[in-house]
């Protein structure tokens, strides 16, 4: 045995994707680290071990523009490109890549951590270094640093560091939850594992091991539904342990689990009730049951359900979500009542950093399913995607706290603006902050372009006339209120005699929503027989500031709109549900009065109801380049060009003109890549572009000369990422720098979300 110690900024023990992203963030600012993690994989429950969806903050397209940036959109976006068919092993590689990049990030695989060197009295304890056990390789390393941060899921370095924890669920009356019960007690969320299966094109019999599970003794059957179509993540409601202790009891519940993957496997292939599924065979059975939940620290603040669903905005916020408060019954599969109760917020929440840190051990962080939340909380911030932005959010914490000296807590109470300041430095998964970074010299300059979209407008062409969409539901359209809806052209198609259509204008309650939540006019529009007809709906809207409002066009039998399959920029095509219609999972029971599964935009992505608004916006200035918030936030936040002009010497543009000359370190570019379009890592969901077409592929940057020429800095031309950043080996003095858009992915126009510029001023 080979005993070994290492010197550390920060370790960071956990490599799921929590684990992932923190150890990449703080690499990336600078810091040495350790990443540790107990498997061979990274990824945890999302690794081909385990193989669940990376779900997050659009929550299988529930919420609007609400994909994740940061480091958790660069997994997306480049999973999307090398793996388009969602295999598991491909996704493995994709995560190994994104820290194998990190020359300060040091990886330690099959390393588990089993001892933890902590000191000071209960309410004041710090950690000193931890051991871990490096399987196979007859390793014990000693791991030294200034900050580290649990993202094990299961908590065990904060465990053994002395930090606050709960197991189960807190009383009603702890924090006036709504959905806790009256008795705090100690249920949890149990664990699944997962099953793939393949067609091998001839009949493939299935003789059932000793252990399975006959589903006949148990509820499965009467309570559950059993498809030969679905795979791996379809059953998730294979779930058990919540009654037990699902770290020390593992073993058991993993037996359990096992038993019963097979006992369906069986019950498919041998009850005769699924015919279609005789030359199906099993692909993959897990071995390792994914948790979902155990200890939950103790932090500065405790995320509650209140929380979450009414969409509290934290000063110190510093990650986002907008998964669904999504609890199961303790007894899992085998419980009569259904698998999952759902409640969503009107948009996403927000998450504060006093979350993120312990109450009680001075140098510890933590991110992913173990941060300081109730157990109703919890179920809202469990998922992957989110854990994986409180990772970065974790990461880039701690590596503040080694550069200042300040403890999380100091950092989140002293400096909290730092924090916020470098994630969107990182483009970071905040909404609702915007760019005030006294480094960003692009805060100091006058934004001006070779256009701007101006006319927002949905229209046919001859090569796309548009279909008929009946209005036999209420239909509606999110656009922009900046300045002001005077007035919104709807191209309809009357009945066989003349209509009146009622047509409302509504607010969404937030920035960050995309629903209408606030009645603000209601008009009516004569409609002529027969069509289409363009009719004029007047509003004359003025808010004192931009935000976006939902016109919906209200049910008249016989009426229809006009829908092309086209998008248009910062506008959201939605119709009312039917009865009968699923708003996400057939199998989940809905509670009432939620307005997001209300209005749903399934089936119409990428598409518009044909309209004109009146007076033109300016909801694409270029202005909005430069100290917005990065993304869609009450507007689309961005720059639009109008069509592009080509690669000609000017071509398109944006441009930053300074009063003196800047010396010029560093540049960024946030370009648009749709954080609408929903995106998966096992694409449970399937979008059809690798590359998202609203990127700008092809770009050059661009710094005036004194001699009034232009000096060529930067030119891409394959382009496929969201944020670039451009670090010149010699400072470039001054006093204009020019982003020229060549192409795109697919677009019309190029989008810039935002260009900001760092160095010195002169």
């Amino acid at each position: 045995m080979r005993e070994e110690e290492t010197r550390h900024d920060i370790v960071v023990v956990g490599g799921g994707l929590a684990g992932v992203c923190a150890a990449v963030a703080a690499a990336r600012l600078g810091r040495r680290v350790a990443l540790i993690h107990n498997r061979p994989v990274l990824g945890g429950n999302s690794s081909s071990e385990v193989r669940v969806w990376v779900c997050g903050a659009t929550a299988h397209g529930v919420h609007r523009w609400a994909r994740e940036s940061g480091i958790m959109g660069e997994l997306y976006t480049e999973n999307q490109y090398r793996n388009p068919e969602g295999n598991p092993y491909y996704w493995d590689q994709v995560v190994l890549d994104a820290v194998l990049a990190e020359p300060l990030l040091d990886l330690y695989l099959n390393t588990d951590v089993r001892e933890v060197e902590a000191e000071g009295p209960a309410d004041a304890r710090s950690v000193r270094g931890c051991t871990g056990w490096m399987m196979g390789s007859e390793r014990r390393i000693t791991f030294r640093a200034e900050q580290f941060l649990d993202c094990t899921g299961d908590g065990l370095l904060g465990h053994l560091a002395g930090a606050r924890y709960r197991i189960g669920r807190e009383a009603r009356a702890e924090h006036g939850e709504p959905w806790a019960p009256e008795e705090a007690d100690g249920a949890l969320l149990g664990s699944t594992i997962l099953f793939h299966t393949k067609d091998a094109g001839r009949p493939v019999k299935f003789v059932a091991p000793s252990y399975a599970r006959d589903l006949a003794s148990t509820p499965i059957l009467r309570n559950r539904v059993l498809r030969t179509g679905d795979n791996g993540c379809d059953y998730w409601w294979i779930e058990w342990g919540g009654e037990l202790d699902t770290v020390h009891d593992n073993e058991r519940v993993r037996d359990e689990l096992q038993a019963v993957v097979l006992g369906i496997w069986d019950h498919i292939k041998n009850s005769g009730e699924f015919p279609d599924a005789d030359d199906l065979t099993l692909e993959w059975v897990g071995s390792l049951p994914g948790k979902r939940e155990y200890r939950r620290f103790v932090g500065d603040h405790v995320l509650t359900q209140q929380d979450i669903l009414e969409q509290r905005p934290f000063e110190d916020r510093v990650a986002f979500g907008g998964w669904s408060v999504d609890l199961h019954p303790v007894q899992g599969m085998y419980a009569d009542e259904p698998g999952a109760r759902q409640r969503y917020a009107d948009g996403v929440f927000h998450i504060p950093l006093r979350c993120l840190y312990s109450v009680n051990v001075s140098n510890l962080l933590f991110a992913g399913r173990n941060i300081s939340a109730t157990h109703i909380a919890f179920g809202a911030t469990r998922v992957m995607a989110t854990c994986a932005t409180l990772g970065e959010a974790a990461g880039t914490a701690a590596a503040l706290c080694v550069s200042t000296g300040l403890s999380p807590r100091e950092l989140a109470l002293k400096e909290p603006e730092s924090v916020r300041r470098a994630l969107l430095r990182q483009d970071a998964s905040v909404i609702g902050v915007a760019d005030d970074d006294p480094g960003n010299l692009a805060l100091g300059a006058v934004a001006t372009a070779s256009s701007h979209l101006s006319r927002l407008a949905a229209e046919p062409t001859a090569a796309e006339p548009g279909e008929r969409y009946p209005l036999d539901r209420d239909l509606a359209l999110l656009l922009p209120a900046d300045p002001s809806v005077e007035a919104v052209d709807l191209l309809v198609h009357g009945g066989a005699a003349p209509a009146e259509l009622t047509v409302e204008l509504w607010d969404t309650g937030r920035p960050e929503n995309a629903v209408p939540l606030g009645h603000l006019t209601t008009t009516t529009v004569a409609v002529p027989p027969g069509g289409p007809h363009w009719v004029t709906a007047h509003f004359g809207h003025r808010p004192p500031a931009a935000h976006n409002v939902v016109v919906i066009v209200r049910a008249h039998p016989g009426a229809a709109l006009v829908l092309v399959p086209h998008r248009t920029d910062g506008v959201l095509a939605l119709r009312r549900r039917a009865e009968g219609d699923a708003a996400v999972d057939h199998d989940i029971p809905e509670e009432e009065g939620q307005a997001v599964l209300e209005w749903q935009a399934r089936g119409l992505r990428r598409h518009s109801f044909c309209f004109r608004l009146s007076p033109d916006t300016r909801a694409f200035h270029p202005a909005h380049a430069v100290g917005g918030f990065q993304r869609p936030y009450g507007g689309p936040n961005m720059w639009s060009s109008d069509a592009l002009t080509g690669a000609a010497t000017d071509g398109t543009w944006l441009r930053l003109d300074w009063e003196r000359v800047q010396t010029l370190t560093e540049v960024r570019v946030v370009f648009d890549d749709d954080v609408d379009e929903y995106l998966n890592n096992l694409h449970r969901h399937r979008t059809p572009f690798e590359v998202m077409p609203e990127l700008v592929r092809a770009y050059r940057l661009q710094a005036l000369a004194p001699d009034g020429t232009w000096r060529t800095l930067v030119s891409e031309a394959a382009n496929r990422r969201r944020h670039r950043v451009h670090r010149f080996t010699s400072p470039v003095a001054t006093r204009a720098l020019r982003l020229v858009a060549d192409a795109t992915h697919g677009a019309p126009r190029a989008h810039v979300s935002a260009l900001k510029a760092y160095g010195e001023a002169r």
